[in-house]
């Protein structure tokens, strides 16, 4: 089988590739990436000399470079996305744009190319938020919500994805999952910027209250489903994959990250609050659990300590990026 992964260069889709080349070797991945800021070919550099994987340098925007692409590829995995929300809030276009366009423009060509599976990974923010202290999670038949930017762009992405598949029978599936952590993790997101602060000494801003709530979802945890999906899921199905079973809000995580670093309270600096914050997510994958047998390897506690250790132990790899000097490895191996 081959692979088109989109957006493999970054978090996630990074973490996708290095699992299902491991898990499926004789499968072959084109991963297809723009390399914007949070895209890092250093994530990959365990398998750039697999013959089973190629990387192109390009946008899911360009029509002729996708269909080119698409002409033999099996199944397409679509990570590829604009993804911080406080970006979306400085400025939307690209994420309209890429998010939005960019999925169109891959629908249009599977559906040329007469692709096998179409698999779309979205987001549980397309939902909104929900109450804190309260016991309401996010279910897959939950109604659409977005509140800022970023979400607003995923959810019109679903719905395009959900069009082609019942106007033109494009062989789909959509998951949503929540916040993901784990290795490679891009270091301006809340737990991995809360990890590299405390090692460099710095301290770890949270906002406003710190009482926001995020299902958290190991990154490999996230693979894993997504391979159950393509493998055993339903076309036209929709799969929610959480992490938690239990609230934990940031403070908590922070607390929790703060003892395993053997550092003090004080190190946390409250900030103004980000408009539009929402409040509480929090996802049921029962669906997923009795359909297809996912469930979390781990609990929170121990994917927390070993991110932890992942990052104590490749500070070359986050401080590289924190000072923008890693777009050097990929000048020097794609120059």
């Amino acid at each position: 089988m081959k692979l088109l992964v989109t957006g493999g260069a970054g978090f996630i889709g990074s973490n996708f590739i290095l699992y299902w080349l491991k898990k499926h070797p004789n499968d072959k991945i084109v991963n297809l990436d723009k390399l914007t800021y949070a895209g890092n070919l250093e994530n990959l550099k365990s398998v750039e000399k697999n013959p089973n994987y190629e990387f192109i340098h390009g946008d899911i925007c360009n029509p002729q470079l996708v269909n080119q692409i698409t002409s033999n590829i099996d199944v397409i995995v679509h990570f590829a996305a604009e993804s911080h929300v406080d970006r979306s809030i400085l400025d939307a276009a690209p994420f309209i744009k890429t998010n939005i366009e960019g999925t169109y423009v891959l629908l249009e060509a599977a559906l040329k190319n007469k692709v096998s599976r179409f698999h779309h990974v979205s987001t549980d923010e397309v939902f909104g938020a929900l109450p804190l202290n309260s016991k309401v999670k996010f279910t897959e038949k939950t109604a659409y919500n977005p509140r800022s930017p970023y979400a607003a762009s995923k959810a019109a992405s679903d719905h395009l994805v959900r069009a082609y598949q019942i106007t033109y029978n494009l062989p789909s599936t959509i998951s949503n999952c929540s916040n993901n952590f784990g290795p490679f993790h891009f270091p301006e997101k809340f737990i991995p910027l809360a990890i590299t602060n405390l090692i460099e000494g710095k301290k770890v801003p949270v906002y406003g209250d710190g009482l926001y709530v995020r299902d958290w979802l190991y990154v490999e945890d996230h693979c894993r489903a997504i391979d159950l999906i393509l493998q055993k899921g339903n076309i036209g199905e929709t799969y929610f994959i959480g992490g938690l079973t239990d609230d934990i809000n940031n403070i908590e995580v922070i607390k929790k990250i703060l003892r395993l670093l053997n550092k003090e309270e004080s190190n946390i600096e409250y900030v103004k609050d980000r408009p539009g914050h929402d409040r509480r997510y929090s996802i049921d994958w029962n669906k997923i659990n009795k359909e297809l047998g996912w469930k979390p390897e781990h609990d929170f506690d121990e994917y927390l300590k070993m991110t932890i250790d992942w990052f104590i132990k490749n500070q070359d790899w986050w401080k590289r990026i924190k000072t923008g000097k890693y777009l050097d490895y990929y000048k020097k191996q794609y120059a």
